[in-house]
């Protein structure tokens, strides 16, 4: 039992500390709350301790279907974007005026995950099998307590994560904290934009070629966005009469 505890752990730690989207908002998230990592974590379980019981009742034959992959990936793609963009944006009133973006930490774990494509494909695959094997080695009772070892995975992990950064985002000064909103919103960016392609890759035969057309706009569109946001200060620094 103890050996098969142990994959169950080992598994679910190297799942949740991969870079990605629940990672990118996380970050985002902890540098306004200590307690981002536990609501990620906990509208993440939202999510995710209904698919287990999906897999479980063998039921997870459905994500396996290409248009529902489809589907997923296009609108699950869409939804990372539109957070990227909104992150982006509010990068300054998040450094400078401690606001938070328009969805909350709760929110953001269930989108992250119940849009992510891979994430269910992870659990039609790899998951399902640890789950298999984990029942098959401590019985069917092993069930409730595969959900808990699992989610408590995440939320340790997120937590650590969370903590951490808020405690040390104070030492940063606000133009690394606008840097760190960039650097994720484009992180956020760069895995929608993933999903989509993935998702029509088996449509599309230039996959590469779509995922640097759809990068490169987004890039454009944010150059564009922070000039034009440095010419609305420019102007208005210059409406300010002079003493």
């Amino acid at each position: 039992m103890l050996a098969a505890l142990g994959t169950v752990v080992v598994t679910s730690l190297s799942g949740v500390m991969m870079p990605g989207p629940m990672f990118a908002v996380t970050l985002a998230k902890s540098l306004k709350s200590p307690w981002a990592g536990v609501m990620v974590s906990l509208g993440h379980a939202v999510v995710e301790v209904p698919i287990i019981l999906l897999v479980y009742f063998g039921l997870a034959n459905f994500f396996q279907h290409e248009i529902v992959r489809l589907v997923l990936s296009v609108l699950g793609g869409g939804m990372i974007i539109w957070m990227g963009i909104d992150l982006f944006r509010a990068r300054r009133r998040l450094a400078r005026e401690g606001r938070d973006t328009s969805y909350n930490a709760f929110v953001a774990g269930i989108l992250m995950s119940g849009l992510n494509p891979f994430f269910l494909v992870w659990w039609v695959t790899v998951g399902s099998l640890l789950l298999m094997n984990f029942l098959g080695a401590v019985g069917v009772w092993g069930l409730p307590l595969f959900i808990i070892v699992h989610w408590l995975c995440d939320l340790v992990w997120l937590s650590i994560v969370s903590v951490t950064i808020y405690k040390t985002h104070s030492f940063w000064g606000e133009r690394v904290q606008e840097g760190v909103f960039i650097v994720l919103s484009l992180a956020l960016l760069y895995f929608g934009a993933q999903f989509i392609v993935r998702g029509l890759s088996g449509y599309l035969e230039a996959g590469l070629t779509s995922a640097i057309i759809i990068v490169g706009l987004a890039l454009v569109w944010l150059f564009r966005e922070a000039g034009f946001t440095r010419v609305k200060l420019a102007a208005g620094q210059a409406r300010r009469p002079r003493d």
